[in-house]
């Protein structure tokens, strides 16, 4: 199973991509989580942002496909894209994760 993050600048982009990849079975779980504050540093300038993360989870075949989906869709030059390996996942939780084959091909 993967974890992956991205961040959005606004509540209602957030809960539309978050739709969008459950719906098309890419995501089995999207979170948002938010607003928070992000601060980072940008064309030579420190900025400050108000942001919703975005931690998305799919099994491993998953991913290229939810890959390209969030950054196809996503507004930001420079988007968030970060992906970890869960090394350990509920015996239950990753047996519903894997029975929610509702993947259907997500026009990027």
């Amino acid at each position: 199973m993967k974890v992956a993050w991205t961040t959005l600048a606004t509540a209602g982009e957030a809960e539309q991509l978050a739709r969008e990849l459950v719906t098309a079975g890419l995501a089995v779980c999207v979170q948002i989580e938010g607003p928070l504050r992000s601060h980072y540093a940008w064309e030579g300038k420190v900025e400050a942002a108000e942001e919703y993360r975005l931690t998305l989870k799919c099994v491993d075949e998953h991913l290229p496909a939810l890959e390209a989906a969030v950054l196809a869709r996503h507004p930001y030059s420079v988007p968030e894209w970060i992906v970890v390996d869960a090394s350990r996942v509920g015996e239950k939780y990753l047996s519903w994760a894997r029975s929610e084959r509702h993947f259907r091909p997500f026009n990027t």
